[in-house]
């Protein structure tokens, strides 16, 4: 069976979060910093709300990206778990 990819749109969006930045879950997935920008649009696109506040200086999460990142992240850890 194929591993989860590490470029869904839920994985890119939990690297961000652990990383603190979007440079830092680049480097951590092995992608560019436009790929984990545009996946996240994407997925904030697709929820209809912004999840993270970014500017020059810093990124942090919206009220709306704290609740999803809280129902999603063990969700993403028994997926990566089952798919082991």
């Amino acid at each position: 069976m194929e591993q989860m990819k590490p470029d869904t749109e839920l994985a890119i969006f939990h690297a961000v979060v652990e990383a603190g930045s979007f440079s830092g879950a680049a480097r951590q997935l092995g992608i560019t910093h436009s790929a984990v920008s545009k996946r996240i649009a994407r997925l904030e696109q697709r929820l209809g709300t912004p999840l993270l506040v970014r500017s020059t200086r810093q990124m942090r999460l919206t009220e709306a990206g704290m609740a999803y990142a809280g129902e999603t992240r063990e969700l993403l850890a028994r997926l990566r778990r089952v798919e082991q």
